[in-house]
C-alpha cells in the first residue's frame, strides 16, 4: 500500500473551545476505503488543514489498494503496531472491523469512524456527514423532480457490504413509499464496488436489462461519475438521467451535457477537517458519551447522539447554476 505522511506545521489552537496544542509526536491515521479515490483525497486535504491548525499533529493518510474489509484490517493492524495515537476510518464493513477496532482501543489508541461507520463496539464516535434519512430522501427527491415523478429508476451502489450505502438505500426506500412516486418504480439495485470499470459495466447492463429505464441513483462518487460517462458514451443523454452523491469537479461535464440534472454531496474537505478536529478534541480529553459536545473547529460543535453518532451538517445540491463555481474548489 501507499502511505502519504502529511506533516503539520506547528501552530496554536484557534479559539474554538478545544484543548491545548499537542506535542509534536501525536500521529493520527486516516484510513479510507481504497486508494485512488479523489473524494477521500479531498478528505485528507481537510485532515491536514485541521492538523495544521491544531499543531504538533502528523496525519498518516492510508488505505488498501482494494476496497475490502480484509485489506483494510491489515492496514489498521499495521498502524496499531506503529502505535499511532488515533485512527479515523471509513469502514469497508461495519462488523468485520469491530475486532481490530477493539484491539486498537485496548492498546490505548483512540478509534473513530467517518463516512462509513464501524459498528459502535469497534469505535468511540462516528461522524456522519449528514443524517441518513435526509441523505436517502434527498436522492429520491432529486430524481423525482428531474423525471416529473414518472419512469423506471434503478440504484447503482458501491459494495453490498458498505454501511453508509446500505443505510442510505434503506432511507431511499422509505422516501419511495410516498404516493407521489407511484409512477416511478424502483426496478433494480446493482453494485459497482466503488470501481470505475465495474460501475460503468453495471450501468451498461442496467440500460440493456431495463429498456424503459429513465433514472439512476448512485450514492457513491465513483458510481455516479462512471454511470454518467456510460450515459454519455451510449448516446442516452436526455433519455436516462443519473443523480446521487458526487464531486462537482468530476460531475461538471455530465451536468453541462445534461446526463445529470442535479446531485448532492457535502464538502469532503470540510468532512476530513471536522473528523480530524473531533479526533484532536478526543485526544485532548473530550468526553464521547451520549450528550457530550465535540469541537469541529471553524465548522462549529456537534453533539454525540445514541450509539456514539454525531452529525456534521446537511447535504448540498449542485446543478447547472452553481456547478462551475464549486468544480473549481473540489
Amino acid at each position: 500500500r501507499t502511505v502519504l505522511q502529511l506533516g503539520a506545521a506547528a501552530a496554536t489552537l484557534p479559539a474554538f473551545g478545544a484543548r491545548p496544542a499537542f506535542a509534536a509526536d501525536r500521529r493520527v491515521a486516516m484510513v479510507v476505503k481504497n486508494l485512488g479515490n479523489s473524494y477521500f483525497d479531498a478528505c485528507a486535504n481537510g485532515a491536514n488543514e485541521a492538523a495544521g491548525e491544531v499543531g504538533g499533529m502528523e496525519i498518516i493518510y492510508t488505505a488498501p489498494t482494494k476496497p475490502t474489509p480484509e485489506d483494510q484490517i491489515a492496514v489498521i493492524d499495521s498502524l496499531i503496531a506503529q502505535r499511532v495515537d488515533g485512527i479515523i476510518v471509513s469502514a469497508n464493513d461495519a462488523n468485520a472491523l469491530v475486532p481490530v477496532g477493539k484491539k486498537a482501543m485496548e492498546r490505548g489508541i483512540q478509534m473513530m469512524s467517518f463516512d462509513s461507520a464501524i459498528a459502535p463496539e469497534g469505535r468511540s464516535v462516528h461522524l456522519s456527514a449528514s443524517s441518513t434519512p435526509l441523505i436517502g430522501a434527498k436522492q429520491v427527491q432529486m430524481i423525482g423532480e428531474t423525471l416529473g415523478y414518472e419512469g423506471e429508476v434503478a440504484i447503482l451502489s458501491a459494495a453490498s457490504t458498505m454501511t453508509n450505502q446500505n443505510a442510505w438505500i434503506e432511507a431511499m426506500m422509505e422516501e419511495w413509499k410516498d404516493p407521489k412516486y407511484a409512477n416511478m418504480p424502483h426496478v433494480a439495485t446493482v453494485y459497482g464496488d466503488d470501481q470505475d470499470d465495474k460501475s460503468y459495466r453495471e450501468m451498461e447492463a442496467l440500460v440493456k436489462a431495463h429498456p424503459d429505464l429513465r433514472g439512476v441513483i448512485s450514492p457513491t462518487t465513483i458510481g455516479i461519475r462512471s454511470g454518467a460517462k456510460a450515459i454519455m458514451d451510449m448516446g442516452l443523454v436526455g433519455q436516462v438521467y443519473i443523480t446521487g452523491l458526487g464531486l462537482p469537479s468530476e460531475m461538471q461535464a455530465a451536468v453541462e451535457a445534461g446526463a445529470c440534472d442535479s446531485f448532492a454531496i457535502w464538502n469532503p474537505v470540510e468532512y476530513g477537517y471536522a473528523s480530524t478536529m473531533i479526533m484532536a478534541d478526543i485526544l485532548g480529553g473530550a468526553e464521547t458519551s451520549e450528550g457530550s459536545t465535540l469541537s469541529m473547529g471553524r465548522i462549529g460543535e456537534t453533539t454525540v447522539g445514541s450509539e456514539g453518532e454525531a452529525v456534521m451538517g446537511e447535504p448540498f445540491v449542485f446543478n447547472k447554476e452553481n456547478i462551475a463555481e464549486f468544480a473549481a474548489i473540489f
